[in-house]
C-alpha cells in the first residue's frame, strides 16, 4: 500500500524565487504527485507518494532539500 504525505515548505527569503523552486520541484516528477505555491506560513505543499514509509526521508533528502532555496519542511503523512 503507497504512503502518502503532504510536505509544507518554507523557502529562504532571498535564495530563490518561490516559481524557480515550484518549477524545479515539478521537474522531479516520480514520487512527487503535485506541487502548489501557497499563502500563508509556508510558501509551497508537495503531495508525494512512496511505496513505504521509509522512503519519505529518501524523497525529502534527495528530492526536496536538494533544491537551492527551500530552508525547512514540515511533513504530514496520511492516516
Amino acid at each position: 500500500m503507497a504512503v502518502k504525505a503532504f510536505v509544507l515548505i518554507q523557502k529562504e527569503i532571498e535564495a530563490a524565487k518561490t516559481t524557480d523552486i515550484v518549477t524545479a520541484l515539478k521537474e522531479q516528477g516520480g514520487e512527487i504527485k503535485s506541487v502548489d505555491a501557497v499563502t500563508g506560513p509556508y510558501d509551497i505543499i508537495v503531495v508525494i507518494e512512496v511505496e513505504t514509509i521509509e522512503k519519505i526521508d529518501t524523497v525529502l533528502n534527495d528530492k526536496i532539500h536538494s533544491i537551492t532555496g527551500v530552508q525547512r519542511t514540515v511533513t504530514c503523512l496520511t492516516i
